[in-house]
C-alpha cells in the first residue's frame, strides 16, 4: 500500500468512531420506540419524609373527607329547604367534662339553628325511609328527660311510652307518604308563635321548665309535586335547642 493510502485510512478511523446516537430511548425489546424522536421523561418524584414516607400515594392524594357527621350550617331556612343528604345527625353536647349531665338553661330555642334545620329533615327522611332510627337523635334526650320528668321510673316511661310512640308514628306516616314514598320532597316546618310558650316546673309534671311548641307542621311535596303537610304535635327545649318529643299526638 502506498504512503498515500496509509495516510487518507489514518484520517478516515477517527471520523468513523463519532457515529450519530440513537435519538430516542431503546424499548423494552431493545427498539427504538415510535419514530427515533426523543420521549420528554418523567420527573422523578422526590422522596417523602416522616409520617407520609408510610403512608401510600393514594392516601396522600385522596382529597380528605367533608362528611363529618355533624350538622351542616349552610343547610337552609327550616321553612324552605331541599331535602337533605343521608349524613349522620349527631345532637348537641348533653355531658360535661366530668361525665355529668349538663344543665338546662332558659334560652329559647331558634327554628334557624343548624341543629333544628338537620333533626327536622333527619325527620322527613326517617319517614320517607321508614326507619325511626335515622331521626332518633333528634328525638327529646333521655339524659334530659331524667332531669325533666318527676316520675317513678322516668327511663321506662321514656323508653317504653314516649320513644315506642314515635317509632310507631313514623311508620304510621310513612304509610300517609303514598305508593312512592321515596318521591316525596321535604319543604319545611312551621311553628306556630301563638303556640309556644315557656312551661314553668309542675306545670306539666316537670321538675324543670322548658319551652315547648304543639301543633307545628312538617310541609312536603308528594311524589306528583301536591302540597301536603304532616303534624309534628309537640317540640320542647333543651339548653336552647329544639327537640322532639311527641310526633302524632299527645299519649
Amino acid at each position: 500500500m502506498s504512503f498515500r493510502a496509509l495516510f487518507v485510512l489514518a484520517l478516515c478511523v477517527p471520523a468513523c468512531d463519532h457515529s450519530e446516537p440513537p435519538k430516542g430511548p431503546p424499548s423494552a425489546s431493545g427498539n427504538l420506540v415510535g419514530n427515533g424522536s426523543a420521549r420528554p421523561q418523567k420527573r422523578l418524584a422526590r422522596p417523602r419524609r416522616g409520617a407520609d414516607a408510610a403512608r401510600p400515594p393514594d392516601a396522600l392524594d385522596a382529597a380528605p373527607s367533608a362528611d363529618t357527621g355533624a350538622p351542616s350550617p349552610d343547610a337552609g331556612e327550616a321553612g324552605a329547604t331541599a331535602d337533605a343528604g343521608p349524613t349522620a345527625l349527631v345532637p348537641p353536647e348533653l355531658r360535661g367534662p366530668d361525665g355529668k349531665p349538663l344543665p338546662q338553661t332558659e334560652a329559647e330555642p331558634s327554628q334557624k339553628s343548624p341543629w333544628f334545620e338537620a333533626g327536622v329533615q333527619a325527620l322527613f327522611r326517617a319517614i320517607k325511609a321508614d326507619d325511626p332510627a335515622i331521626a332518633e337523635p333528634f328525638f327529646f334526650p333521655l339524659a334530659a328527660y331524667e332531669q325533666v320528668k318527676d316520675v317513678k321510673e322516668p327511663r321506662r316511661d321514656w323508653e317504653r311510652r314516649l320513644l315506642a310512640h314515635f317509632r310507631r308514628d313514623v311508620h304510621d306516616y310513612h304509610e300517609r307518604l303514598g305508593p312512592n314514598p321515596k318521591e316525596a320532597r321535604f319543604v319545611g316546618i312551621e311553628l306556630p308563635k301563638d303556640k309556644t310558650k315557656w312551661m314553668k316546673p309542675r306545670s306539666e309534671g316537670n321538675k324543670l321548665g322548658y319551652f315547648r311548641v304543639t301543633r307545628s307542621r312538617l310541609r312536603y311535596e308528594t311524589a306528583k309535586g301536591s302540597p301536603a303537610t304532616l303534624e309534628v304535635t309537640s317540640l320542647i327545649s333543651w339548653r336552647g335547642e329544639w327537640y322532639l318529643v311527641h310526633l302524632n299526638g299527645f299519649e
